[in-house]
């Protein structure tokens, strides 16, 4: 039984950690740059928000609020659509992601 536990806890300590999603990927992977510019900065209609630069907590709260449906104005069906495309481990990073870009 001890040898048993010592394996399980070799396996533990030598199994890699679960990396992160990379926000960066994630921007271009997901289309986020179609309608909000490569950087963030240069949004498709004037009407959409530049996201670059933008808080952390605030922009992962709005991707979730959209997605959820507890947002529901103005272009959010927009986003709507593609919301069903992240997690939200995926917003989170996303949202730090954005919130690094100047």
């Amino acid at each position: 039984m001890k040898f048993v536990m010592s394996l399980i806890a070799a396996a533990i300590v030598a199994s890699p950690a679960i990396a992160a999603p990379d926000g960066a990927a994630l921007y271009k992977d997901r289309t986020c740059n179609a309608c909000h510019g490569p950087k963030g900065d240069k949004p498709l209609m004037p009407n959409y928000p530049k996201i670059s630069g933008q808080n952390a907590a605030y922009s992962e709260q709005q991707m979730k609020d959209i997605k959820s449906g507890a947002r529901n104005n103005g272009q959010t069906a927009a986003m709507k659509g593609v919301m069903h495309l992240v997690n939200d481990e995926e917003i989170k990073a996303l949202s730090e992601y954005l919130a690094k870009l100047k």
